[in-house]
């Protein structure tokens, strides 16, 4: 089952979404792909780096005994199809394909075993990032840094998912979730150790090899299969 968020002519609603159809519980929408929004609303988005192997050897870091992670706040998040501002303040702009966990109740120190119990289903982001700035936060907590979507797949097994981003026609990442170093379950389960999980809150994965450089005009599209492809082009603001 696809979960999304769509504006409509009645507001914004929530509900099942079948190829152009919202179903909520007082009606059905038809909906085109920009009237798609982030499939949740976090409080939190949880992003783990370092999380594959061949992206350790590629930028030369040191393989992490436990998950590595990092907080983008709520209002880095925009929807499926939402344009992404180059900062005028930033000269290397870069795009990076992940999965994400939507926890669906409120929750803590959880088991691996336990987490599928708490998730509502997967979606996928874009950690936008701004290389040339200094410190996690300066380079990937801004406004629109983190495109969500483009809907919530309840029904898929995050261990054994493949994926690949295009950038502009161009094939750029290719791999599969199975790859992890930290698992999906695991990642949740470190987490929820550390902090009381709500509902919305996002958790995401890391990205594999080559994450790289994106320019105003190119459209990212990230795929995993069974989840479906969130796309988003890079505006310049001027």
């Amino acid at each position: 089952m696809r979960l999304a968020r769509a504006r409509t002519d009645d507001g914004v609603r929530e509900g099942e979404y079948r190829d152009g159809e919202l179903v909520t519980d007082d009606g059905e929408y038809a909906v085109e792909e920009t009237d798609l929004l982030a499939p949740c609303e976090p409080d939190a988005l949880f992003c783990v780096g370092r999380n594959y192997a061949a992206t350790l050897d590629q930028m030369d870091y040191e393989r992490p005994e436990e998950p590595d992670f990092f907080l983008k706040p709520p209002h880095s998040v925009v929807g499926h199809r939402d344009p992404i501002p180059y900062p005028d303040w930033a000269e290397e702009l870069t795009y990076a394909g992940e999965l994400v966990a939507v926890i669906d109740e409120p929750c803590g120190d959880l088991s691996p075993s336990e987490v599928p119990e708490v998730v509502r289903g997967y979606t996928l982001l874009n950690d936008v990032d701004t290389l040339d700035q200094q410190g996690r936060t300066a380079r990937k907590a801004f406004t629109a840094s983190g495109p969500l979507g483009p809907w919530i797949e309840t029904e898929v097994d995050p261990t054994d998912v493949e994926m690949y981003t295009d950038v502009g026609g161009e094939r750029r990442q290719e791999a599969n979730t199975e790859l992890m170093l930290f698992d999906p379950h695991e990642v949740v389960s470190f987490l929820s150790k550390r902090f009381r999980l709500r509902p919305g809150d996002c958790v995401a994965f890391g990205s594999p090899a080559n994450p790289g450089l994106v320019e105003p005009g190119e459209s990212v599209e990230i795929t995993y299969e069974g989840v479906g492809t969130l796309a988003n082009e890079v505006v310049d603001p001027r």
